[in-house]
């Protein structure tokens, strides 16, 4: 194999026609270049130049071979250039509630696509995991609910929902404005295991005498509204979920919400503009007290 420095050696003699000149260019000394030239001729089989008191001339297959060094070197440098032009991509962690839905995900991986040298990679979990990974720089930036305590300072809320009944688009009470506790008594209930208001859904289920058969129990918001399509039960979740052949209505006395939004360790820890985009697809996609001034 022929090293590059080699090539350089040679076509500096060609240039100078002088292996002192030539030396000179590629600041080494006169024997070291002698002794490249003597190493490239012995690679290639042939001698390369004729020597003389005054002048270094090629020789025939010294001039054949001139040809392709010139075109290679010229690729290693227009490869350098390439390399000197574009920019290392910054890395942006990102977690993502794992109460959000797959399409929001989806628009926010869209949006961050655009922005020129940036790659992101999605981190999913519950607010607290978010929080813990977000404490230990395993994350830099997190999508999740208000938090209590010492994050709450650093959160920016974005968008404000409520939850309420997903049921299948053919329920006999899938078309009312709003359902009753009570008038779910008999239905087959699915549950989200990972839900943040597991626990006060099954109060307020529980303290209107309603203790329906669980079908399904998952972390899976797609296969629980999968199941929900397929007639198989009902269940409650954000607003911000939806699906073909699911229905959502309202529950009355439950007017539990939750507030989403993005949460850093510091101000400016995240570019400005991944900030900006996460901010404007939850705000579009979800809306209410929060989303209406993004």
């Amino acid at each position: 194999m022929i090293e590059r420095y080699l090539l350089r050696y040679f076509l500096a003699v060609v240039e100078h026609g002088n292996f002192t000149r030539a030396a000179e260019s590629c600041n080494v000394t006169q024997p070291t270049l002698s002794v490249g030239i003597a190493r490239l001729e012995e690679s290639v089989g042939q001698r390369l130049f004729h020597r003389s008191n005054r002048r270094v001339d090629l020789t025939p297959t010294g001039a054949q071979f001139a040809e392709h060094a010139r075109r290679i070197e010229a690729q290693f440098n227009l490869a350098e250039q390439a390399m000197k032009q574009r920019r290392p991509e910054a890395i942006i962690r990102l977690g993502v509630l794992s109460t959000l839905p797959s399409a929001i995900i989806a628009a926010i991986a869209g949006a961050l696509g655009g922005i020129e040298g940036i790659r992101t990679e999605f981190v999913e979990g519950r607010a607290s995991e978010l929080q813990d990974r977000l404490d230990a720089a395993r994350i830099d930036m997190a999508i999740i609910t208000e938090p209590q305590g010492r994050h709450r300072a650093q959160f920016m809320p974005v968008a404000t929902e409520g939850y309420s009944l997903a049921l299948p688009a053919s329920h006999p009470l899938g078309q009312r404005a709003t359902i009753a506790a009570h008038e779910l008594a008999d239905n087959v209930m699915l549950v989200r295991r990972h839900c943040e208001l597991l626990t006060a859904t099954s109060q307020h289920f529980t303290a209107r005498g309603v203790r329906p058969f669980f079908a399904a129990r998952s972390r899976n918001d797609d296969r629980i509204l999968a199941l929900v399509a397929a007639g198989v039960g009902v269940t409650v979740m954000p607003d911000c979920f939806g699906a073909p052949g699911v229905a959502r209505v309202p529950m009355e006395d439950f007017a539990h919400v939750r507030t989403l939004g993005v949460l850093m360790q510091e101000a400016g820890a995240v570019p400005e503009a991944v900030v900006a985009r996460v901010r404007a697809v939850l705000g579009e996609r979800i809306g209410g007290e929060w989303g209406d001034g993004v």
